[in-house]
């Protein structure tokens, strides 16, 4: 049977108090989706709020083949996210937040989100994954034990000092690599804006834009080697 992938998208469109928009990454879904897909993966798309999910529109890249075969083939399934209440967690064997600045706000520290990756992470034996601004979907969430799902393990996200280069360090509420190293963290990183992928047992994470696509062939490596769910 074909393995089921839940990717979590933001449904924030707010960058903070400034007036602009915000949303996840496109390329940042795109490329792992379209690797998944092609290895025969089943994706299906949820948000905190369900529906239609915003895209940063500073990634509205359509002239990237992969983006635009993204809003095309899977237009239902962005348009019309699942609301994270609804979510079956226990028929995936991934989980995979995409970035953009939006999941800071509405990922990090949400309780619902937290039981999900509980779930695949430890109930199904499944894999986690993010990239960029994703792995805010991991801030504060602690796994049964009382231990951090980060506490020791090697991990690539958008650095701060990305984020101060392109001046949002002032305007997130949080630096989240300075939080996730705070909750034991290993953070692993490139120059700025270069490729960085960490895989570490069954935590998959990418620094940025440039690495979504390495990032999505070991994401897809790590579903090949996991065992099905337990009995």
């Amino acid at each position: 049977m074909a393995k089921n992938v839940l990717f979590v998208l933001t449904s924030n469109s707010k960058l903070g108090e400034t007036g602009k928009s915000t949303g996840y990454h496109l390329f940042e879904a795109a490329a792992p989706w379209a690797i998944l897909k092609d290895a025969g993966y089943h994706v299906d798309f949820a948000s905190p709020e369900g529906e239609h999910a915003p895209i940063e529109q500073s990634s509205m890249d359509r002239d990237n083949p992969i983006n635009q075969r993204f809003l095309e083939e899977a237009k239902s399934d962005i348009d019309n996210t699942i609301a994270l209440e609804h979510v079956d967690a226990g028929k995936y064997d991934a989980v995979f937040f995409p970035g953009g600045h939006g999941p800071m706000w509405d990922l990090a520290g949400n309780e619902t989100v937290h039981d999900i990756v509980r779930t695949v992470y430890e109930k199904n034996h499944g894999v986690v994954g993010g990239i960029c601004h994703g792995p805010a979907a991991f801030v504060g969430l602690k796994l049964s034990d009382g231990s951090y799902l980060v506490n020791g393990k090697r991990m690539a996200m958008f650095s701060d000092l990305e984020e101060k280069v392109i001046g949002r360090d002032k305007i997130v509420p949080f630096l989240l690599a300075h939080t996730l190293r705070e909750e034991g963290a290993i953070q692993e990183m490139a120059d700025d804006f270069g490729e960085s992928v960490c895989v570490d047992d069954r935590l998959v994470t990418g620094q940025n834009p440039a690495s979504a696509q390495k990032l999505g062939e070991k994401l897809r490596d790590a579903l090949n080697q996991s065992g099905p769910f337990p009995a």
